[in-house]
């Protein structure tokens, strides 16, 4: 156990709220863009954690209520917590939880929890409407089956559905969902249902007021994209003159008292400024920074040749990654991933396909992931013609890889299938015209000269980048 859990005083961090899943019928803890469920111990224990006691006081409060109670358990769950970067110790100010409560909107949820698998989380790309030009976007290359968006009403239905569901955080998305007139209603809709509310934005619309507006309707975090760390290559990429609006956005999140993430698509123009990107968002104040290489669908895939990395510049980017959080890891929670392709072992895309979340696009296609409106014969669920519940237990879109049960070998006899269950179903499509192959990435996969094939290519004579447009 660090002495740190042992003498400081620990609080729940900006942004992480202690909330009651009435679907579920158990606490859990929601924070920026993460959903962690509890037991009632471990809840009893975070309700205390408010920055005026140590965890002697703690456990002596709990002794109150509950018998065996010891300061060796209660340190054990605060710092389980605090390795996940959701605890703060001896904060300025006392920072109140108590005790998690249902929510009034929600009251009567059902006779008990939804059966296995449950969402956690739903991303609405309220549109793909966007004013920035971004080459690597992951938004369809065609847009045009996505033009009749859905209406307030329908996004409000899906709200209320998706919580009965178990969704406990929604994610605001795009395109740009700040072009959304009907924002404020959307996520005061979420709030008021007790959900955990993220803005996922390039702050480019955000005019006046807007953001006091969110603030007051329940939102919960803001997660900003910038492009660089060098206004003209930011600004080069983004297609528009933006960074410097960008940045004093960021401030004004800041200001408002919200948690701040600071998302960093890297690529082969950018990545040798990975410390410089640090460097910004930590002048920011930002409480998080995702360094995301770029994710290689829609304007990312086609502009493929043009953005991926060498292999020199990810063996840099980790060194540099290695070195921020050294020098700047007690400042800001720092996220960097090693970018798929230069990987011997797959991830398990969203957490395993129709496992713990979902998308819903602007048309009201229910989606496993954010990309799987590529895979042909899909035939996604929309809330136009069903409900979620029928699209997350019952569709074939949803149940066409979900499990272990459709792999394909080696996949179906890796001890490691019910860890990455096979990889990115996208991915594999892309690159063998199978969705249900193994992921390339995976070092058994008999596509995986694929992946080499691209990463040993020649770096010199790239084709120009191609802008994202609306087609």
């Amino acid at each position: 156990m660090t002495s740190t859990v042992r003498a400081g005083r620990p609080a729940l961090g900006r942004g992480v709220r202690l909330a009651y899943d009435e679907v579920r019928r158990q606490p859990a803890l929601l924070y920026p863009e993460g959903v962690l469920l509890l037991n009632e111990s471990a809840a009893a224990i975070l309700a205390r954690c408010d920055g005026t006691r140590d965890i002697a006081a703690i456990t002596a409060d709990l002794a109150v209520e509950y018998d065996g109670v010891s300061v060796d358990d209660v340190a054990a769950v605060v710092d389980e917590i605090a390795a996940r970067r959701l605890v703060d110790f001896d904060p300025p100010t006392p920072r109140p939880v108590g005790p998690p409560e249902p929510t009034a909107a929600l009251a009567e949820a059902g006779e008990g929890p939804p059966p296995d698998p449950s969402p956690v989380g739903m991303v609405a790309e309220l549109t793909y409407r966007c004013p920035l030009h971004c080459p690597y976007c992951s938004n369809p290359v065609n847009t045009q089956p996505y033009r009749d968006e859905l209406d307030s009403d329908v996004w409000c239905r899906a709200l209320e559905e998706a919580r009965r569901l178990g969704v406990l955080q929604v994610h605001f998305s795009g395109g740009e969902p700040a072009l959304r007139r009907d924002l404020v209603t959307l996520v005061a809709q979420a709030h008021r249902l007790g959900m955990y509310t993220n803005l996922v934005t390039s702050g480019i619309p955000m005019q006046e007021g807007r953001l006091d507006t969110l603030v007051d309707a329940g939102l919960d975090h803001v997660q900003l994209s910038i492009q660089d760390a060098v206004a003209h290559s930011a600004d080069a990429i983004a297609g528009l003159r933006v960074h410097d609006r960008k940045l004093a956005v960021a401030r004004a999140v800041v200001a408002a008292g919200l948690p701040l993430t600071i998302n960093a698509v890297l690529h082969r123009g950018n990545v040798s400024r990975l410390l410089e990107i640090v460097r910004l968002a930590v002048e920011l104040g930002a409480d998080r920074l995702e360094l995301a290489h770029t994710q290689y669908y829609g304007w990312g895939l086609r502009n493929r040749a043009a953005l991926l990395p060498t292999p020199e510049q990810i063996e840099a980017a980790q060194r540099d990654a290695a070195q921020a959080l050294e020098q700047f890891g007690n400042r800001i929670h720092i996220i960097y991933v090693i970018p798929d392709y230069h990987l011997s072992r797959p991830k398990a895309c969203m957490a395993g396909w129709g496992s713990r979340l979902f998308v819903v696009a602007p048309n009201g296609d229910v989606l496993p992931c954010l990309a799987a409106g590529q895979l042909p014969g899909l035939d996604p669920p929309n809330l136009r013609r069903t409900s979620l519940t029928e699209a997350w237990y019952d569709s074939a879109a949803f149940n066409r890889f979900r499990g272990t049960a459709w792999m394909q070998e080696p996949c179906r006899s890796c001890p490691f299938k019910h860890e990455d269950l096979g990889g990115c179903r996208c991915q594999a499509f892309q690159l063998t015209g199978d969705a249900a192959a193994t992921d390339p990435v995976c070092h058994l996969s008999p596509s995986r000269h694929l992946v080499d094939a691209l990463l040993t290519g020649d770096a010199t004579g790239t084709p120009p980048l191609q802008p994202r447009r609306m087609t």
